[in-house]
């Protein structure tokens, strides 16, 4: 413990991956319910049910709650850049600067001028062209997701130049941006998002079915997150997939490290799927472990034998590959393993759908189904966490993969000073975690608002008014004449 409280290094990067993991709780949310609204709004545009109307206006109440925490939290995070970690940014600035410069004058800058126009312009504007802010907000979300993921993407498959004496001369930037992980990654955390969206609202929504508030209300809700999950559910998996097989075929070390694999296996040969196991790092093998002989042949490319080999963490000095393997073994598993709940889930519940048991008369029967919803609410989120604790955990020891070490990217600052930023900012994130938390309570326990007049009809009202009010005024004049 002493030890760790004066390594820089060390509480630098905790610091990171403690603002990190927080700030990440907020977007995850408004970058999927993003989506959500815009097809809640449309379904009121197409239909003119009142009901999806009042949905809109209750879930941009979670949503607006969500962005404002996750601008708060956002920024500690760049200031860390160019205090923690000044050497890295001097490296890579030229292209990373640029990115993230183009998430926030792009993408934040688009989310934050229509927001405005989303949440108050209900009766200021036509209802179409306030559904095309919501359409903007929401793109501008998603945008953000595509610049921090190809920012970081970049940083586990670095490309479109190259290192010149310890500083990154960027030669193309379409290529640096289209990095080998891009796509994969963004699409993967683009259905992570929507998807902890989805089973947020189902959560919540299920929890007013199995409290019988409004059961009707929000029993359409659960069936229109049901219809967007069941095309997203199967999609993130496999998604999954191609992202694993490119963790072997670009960083061998960290699939290495996310299967606790510490022989090679060699090319050819079916390698075998740990199920469980207790890595031990310093006897450099598994204290024991289940396996499933030739699995992990399948699940990285569908074949029994693979043309390269699987590496095992003994293939490097100890250096050279991550540590912390028992984190990131279970991290990987603990992701896996939710996302296929979630399918399961969603499969459940449409039988019962189609069994007519979701039905404005039944759905309130369906308490084990209701209870496995609410519990199903926040694995989204640990879900994404654990995934990023692979991602950049899994990357180590370097902060740009197989170019620059995390241990030369730190700022040479005393240990002191951030060990007090560390425990202030966990202060203040606290804070806000217990105050969002109170806020988003009050908002759900309240529930939604349905007398709220639909608009078109407080614009009939103010015209009636104006008509009535220029009526009464003309008559003491008519009985003057």
């Amino acid at each position: 413990m002493t030890n760790l409280l004066s390594d820089t290094v060390a509480l630098s990067r905790i610091q990171f991956a403690m603002t990190a993991i927080f700030h990440m709780l907020w977007p995850v949310l408004t970058t999927g319910m993003g989506i959500y609204l815009v097809i809640i709004e449309g379904l009121w545009l197409k239909t003119r049910n009142i009901d999806y109307y009042h949905h809109a206006r209750f879930w941009s109440k979670l949503y607006v709650l969500n962005f404002g925490i996750g601008v708060a939290t956002g920024l500690p995070m760049a200031f860390q850049f160019g205090l923690n970690w000044a050497p890295f940014s001097e490296a890579v600035g030229d292209f990373l600067g640029t990115v993230l410069g183009f998430e926030g004058t792009m993408a934040f800058m688009l989310e934050a001028s229509f927001l405005g126009i989303m949440l108050f312009g209900w009766n200021r504007v036509p209802p179409f062209i306030h559904w095309i802010a919501t359409i903007l907000v929401a793109f501008g979300a998603n945008l953000s997701t595509f610049w921090i993921l190809s920012a970081n993407s970049w940083l586990q498959t670095p490309a479109g130049g190259e290192f010149v004496n310890g500083k990154f001369v960027v030669q193309d930037y379409f290529a640096a941006i289209a990095n080998p992980f891009m796509v994969n990654s963004f699409l993967h955390m683009f259905f992570a998002t929507l998807e902890t969206s989805l089973f947020v609202i189902g959560g919540i929504s299920a929890w007013y079915i199995l409290n019988q508030r409004h059961a009707e209300f929000f029993g359409r809700s659960l069936k229109v997150i049901l219809a967007v999950t069941i095309i997203i559910a199967p999609l993130q998996i496999f998604v999954g997939h191609l992202s694993a097989e490119q963790v072997y075929h670009y960083q061998p070390t960290k699939l290495a490290a996310m299967e606790a694999q510490w022989e090679t296996v060699p090319a050819g040969e079916p390698a075998a799927w740990s199920v469980i196991a207790s890595p031990n790092e310093q006897a450099e093998q598994n204290n024991w472990e289940v396996k499933i002989p030739g699995a992990l042949s399948y699940l990285l490319e569908l074949k029994p034998t693979l043309p390269d080999p699987i590496k095992g963490l003994k293939e490097w000095k100890s250096a050279d590959r991550p540590h912390m393997v028992g984190l990131i073994y279970y991290s990987f598993r603990i992701m896996v393993a939710i996302g296929l709940f979630f399918a399961g889930l969603m499969f459940v519940t449409v039988v019962q759908w189609l069994r007519g048991k979701l039905s404005a008369s039944t759905i309130t029967q369906q308490k084990w189904l209701m209870r496995a919803w609410i519990f199903a609410a926040p694995l989204g989120y640990i879900a994404v966490e654990t995934g990023w604790i692979v991602r950049c955990v899994g990357r180590q020891p370097w902060i740009v993969y197989g170019e620059l070490r995390t241990l030369d990217s730190a700022s040479h600052l005393p240990a002191g000073e951030v060990l007090f930023s560390l425990l202030g900012l966990t202060s203040m994130y606290l804070v806000f975690l217990f105050t969002t938390l109170y806020f988003a309570s009050r908002i759900v326990v309240k529930g939604p608002n349905l007398t709220l007049p639909i608009p078109g009809q407080i614009a009939e009202a103010i015209v009636n008014t104006e008509l009535a009010q220029h009526e009464r005024d003309r008559r003491p004049t008519e009985a003057q004449q």
